[in-house]
């Protein structure tokens, strides 16, 4: 990524001697940051503004502007890093889209704004007029507001993004986010009453693909991140962990729910590396990752993917709708890592079938047998689970005859395949046929010369005799 220098242009309303190292900044504070006129593909400026005392990795604020692809726009955010990582953004759900300038403003009455040209506001902390006098960094990375009796107003600790550092709580009900690039679906971590949930969201479905749920059965008040792993609380009282393997030496510095893959990762800083390294990861295999594979793609034991061969030799997610225009295939040996949070219960599998192909919105059903029901064949039933993608489908060792994956295909699609396999499986005949016609040939061929050649001697033989 290239960094571009740019005109800084620093205002202030007042006159006030500070440097980087100091962590707070009082009411009556602007800063400027100038937006280049040209767009320009990976182009980031920042201005620092307050940093933490301690050892590096240490944290600071700054102001962004940044290049956003695809749009070819600039965006304006008030972020927090850790080393050069950031671990906060005000633009995590809602970029704030900037032309000529991307002021941060600290007025008189306490709020705490983000505005364009003309003074457009983007973003604000919504403070003004609750006696906020300045803006400080904290040693945990939390960017607080705070009164003259230091009693905290406001701060980014209560609205989470995708990160979070050593010593943050996250109470029941809350959760982290994180948008992979290119995609309209995203991940969320969630704190429930009973358990810590991954899910893949995808607008209004949802599907879990991982969840930890706590020894003891109690309800969950809050969980933080010590040096050493996830804490679990009931009130005050710890009663259990998702523990690292970090150490004393090497302790947690902040957890991530990743962008890219979804896996849930804890990180020590490595001081003899100089980098952020992974103690601890909820997924360790490939293919239970719930994007392992495009859309249509089945991820393989050896975690490459392959496509569904149903619907062509490209993993293709334009699906058919009506049960006149597609049909349903069951997938021999594959599962889905996803639980969709839509199901019918106590229904068999033709009519879980039924149910994905005539609903539009339905790619795919994941059909699963009542344990009850399974050593009787007639009337079985289970539970049927629909999805609005077919997504995270991946193969498994052993056929599973309890769990039957079902994928919703083009009409036709199933008897082109069939077709194209019936074909495929006639040429394989005549080739095995006329190998084994030309290998007769020949050893035909070598046993003939081998008994002229007997024949010839005997008669040499007899001939001298």
């Amino acid at each position: 990524m290239k960094i571009h220098l740019f005109a800084l242009l620093i205002t202030m309303n007042l006159v006030i001697n500070r440097s980087l190292s100091e962590s707070e900044i009082n009411t009556g504070y602007q800063v400027t940051l100038a937006v280049p006129t040209d767009y320009t593909k990976g182009f980031v400026g920042r201005a620092f503004l307050i940093k933490t005392d301690q050892n590096p990795p240490y944290f600071s604020a700054a102001i962004s502007v940044e290049a956003v692809e695809g749009g070819e726009r600039f965006s304006c955010s008030l972020d927090v890093f850790l080393g050069e990582l950031r671990v906060w953004s005000s633009a995590h759900f809602s970029r704030f889209y900037v032309h000529e300038k991307c002021v941060l403003e600290f007025n008189d009455l306490g709020d705490l704004r983000l505005k364009g040209k003309n003074g457009r506001v983007g973003w604000k902390s919504g403070t003004s007029r609750q006696g906020v006098k300045r803006l400080s960094l904290l040693r945990s990375g939390n960017l607080v507001l705070v009164d003259e009796m230091r009693l905290i107003k406001w701060q980014s600790f209560n609205f989470p993004t995708d990160i979070m550092v050593w010593g943050q709580r996250l109470s029941s009900k809350t959760r982290l986010t994180s948008f992979p690039p290119n995609s309209t679906l995203f991940y969320s971590m969630e704190i429930k009453d009973d358990k810590i949930e991954l899910f893949l969201n995808n607008g209004k479905s949802r599907y879990s693909y991982w969840e930890y749920k706590p020894i003891g059965g109690r309800n969950i008040t809050f969980v933080e991140l010590s040096s050493y792993g996830l804490e679990i609380f009931n009130g005050k009282h710890k009663y259990d962990q998702i523990r690292s393997a970090a150490t004393s030496l090497d302790p947690l510095r902040f957890l991530s729910l990743d962008n890219n893959t979804g896996n849930l990762k804890m990180y020590h800083y490595s001081e003899e590396t100089g980098k952020f390294e992974a103690s601890y990861q909820a997924l360790n295999f490939t293919c239970d990752l719930p994007l392992a594979c495009k859309s249509y793609g089945i991820c393989l034991m050896s975690g490459s993917c392959s496509c569904i061969r149903l619907v062509g030799d490209v993993c293709n997610e334009a699906g058919a709708c009506g049960a006149g225009h597609s049909e349903m295939i069951e997938l021999k040996d594959v599962v889905s890592v996803l639980t969709s949070d839509s199901y019918k219960d106590r229904v068999g599998k033709q009519e879980c079938s039924r149910f994905c192909n005539e609903d539009c919105a339905c790619a795919a059903a994941q059909y699963v047998e009542d344990a009850d029901d399974h050593e009787n064949e007639v009337g079985s039933s289970g539970r049927c689970f629909l999805y609005g993608i077919a997504r995270g489908i991946r193969t498994i060792e052993r056929e599973n005859e309890r769990v039957a994956y079902i994928v919703k295909v083009g009409r036709g699609a199933n008897d082109s395949h069939g077709k194209s396999f019936g074909l495929k499986k006639w040429v394989i005949i005549v080739v095995v046929v006329v190998d084994v016609f030309i290998i007769f040939i020949i050893l035909g061929g070598v046993g003939y010369y081998f008994f002229w050649k007997r024949k010839r001697n005997l008669a040499a033989r007899e001939q001298a005799s």
